[in-house]
């Protein structure tokens, strides 16, 4: 039977065509022939020139995910070659004690995640089409593995986003196989971590800051450290590890204060680092009146936006922080700063950085700018890849 075949509207299209990896659905003509939702699909332009094929879904807006520039069949052979792909990439690129081993779009198996944290895989399946292949696709990746003497002990299931939800999809978190112990102990830049791949946030730990966590340590000997939004501890305890004298994270979740507390003192630095939970709109405002000052500040949000529509109050947001951020960092010293929602681009970042520098009279200069961690790769013409935009400025006084 002759696949079946997705038709271009004209002039449209122009994200695959500069190299992307979705096609929604207003970009469509016609669908020729049958398929199932999650079925492979050929993708031809509106004169019939072949551009590849994907995995749809008429449940999505985004109704095409590509998997192939090629005529192509989803085997054995072609999921084996994509997954060695992703390790081998990642092998070269960053420290695999714990990483993100796949990356949906960025490695061609669209809407999975696939994070390894020591010897546990976590699965993130997001798109109808790939979700099927879950199962194979960590089964290769366990040879691959152990191949290079790494043995996988357990694989967990998060896959709990509300995105399945659009995909027409259940939300579903639990065990790939035996159960096992799912508070997981990793080492990231010398630091100790526990990591809760059961309960904590999308997969337990956010990967993607592992060299900017990294970066901020140069900066940290001997100072006092402010770490805003820090989740479980990250950012400060790289403050702490490189020698600073004392580091306070700050945190809404009391959960992930707990877990922050914990993981201090894994690593024996419980009486240089201390977390509380608190809003950080309501502390930086209260820490300016009281005088307070850091020889560092470390701004590491949520993302204020997951939607075009809400962009102007995420600028707000991001405005704000920074700014009452800046007047807390002493004259010549340093602030660190991220944006990880691909819908604050980065001019938009930096725009918004620099009216938060005129309005507290600061004067900045860039140390770095840094994205995201290697092994998540930015796949050019894929906005949805690039998200990460992270900073370090000296703060300096206007004179």
């Amino acid at each position: 039977m002759q696949q079946a075949a997705v038709i271009l509207k004209k002039g449209e299209g122009r994200t695959i065509k500069s190299g992307g990896a979705w096609i929604y659905d207003n970009e469509i003509d016609r669908v020729e022939g049958g398929y199932r939702n999650g079925d492979l699909i050929a993708v031809r332009d509106f004169d019939g020139y072949p551009m590849g094929c994907g995995l749809i879904n008429a449940h999505s807006r985004i109704r095409v995910r590509m998997v192939s520039r090629k005529k192509q069949e989803i085997d054995e052979a072609f999921l084996r070659m994509r997954v060695k792909q992703a390790w081998e990439y990642r092998k070269a690129t960053v420290d695999c004690g714990a990483c993100r081993v796949i990356f949906g779009e960025a490695d061609w198996l669209p809407g999975l995640v696939v994070d390894k944290f020591s010897d546990v895989l976590v699965v993130q399946s997001l798109a109808l089409g790939m979700d099927r292949f879950k199962d194979l696709i960590v089964d290769y990746l366990k040879e691959l593995m152990a191949k290079d003497q790494i043995f996988i002990r357990g694989v967990y299931e998060r896959s709990d986003a509300k995105v399945r939800l659009a995909e027409g999809m259940e939300r579903k978190k639990g065990f790939l196989g035996p159960e096992f112990d799912t508070k997981v102990e990793i080492v990231e830049n010398q630091v100790r971590y526990l990591v809760d791949v059961k309960d904590g946030q999308k997969t337990g730990f956010f990967l993607d800051q592992k060299y900017n966590r990294l970066a901020i340590q140069r900066f940290c000997k001997n100072a006092s450290v402010l770490d805003c939004f820090t989740h479980t501890g990250s950012f400060a305890l790289n403050a702490a590890i490189a020698g600073a004298k004392e580091v306070w994270g700050v945190d809404a979740s009391q959960l992930a204060v707990d877990q922050a507390q914990e993981n201090a003192r894994l690593n024996g630095l419980a009486k240089r680092v201390r977390f509380s939970c608190e809003d950080v709109f309501d502390l930086l405002p209260r820490l300016e009146q009281e005088g307070s000052q850091f020889d560092v500040v470390i701004l590491d949000p949520p993302a204020f936006t997951k939607s075009r529509s809400s962009i102007k109050n995420a600028v707000r947001g991001y405005r704000e922080i920074n700014l009452r951020g800046m007047k807390l960092v002493k004259d010549n010293g340093y602030l660190a700063t991220c944006s990880c929602s691909h819908f604050m681009d980065a001019e938009l970042f930096a725009k918004t950085i620099g009216q938060a520098a005129a309005g507290a009279h600061k004067r900045l200069r860039q140390v770095e700018f840094r994205t995201q961690a290697p092994d998540h790769p930015i796949l050019w013409a894929s906005d949805a890849s690039y998200y990460l935009k992270f900073y370090i400025f000296q703060v300096c006084e206007e004179k």
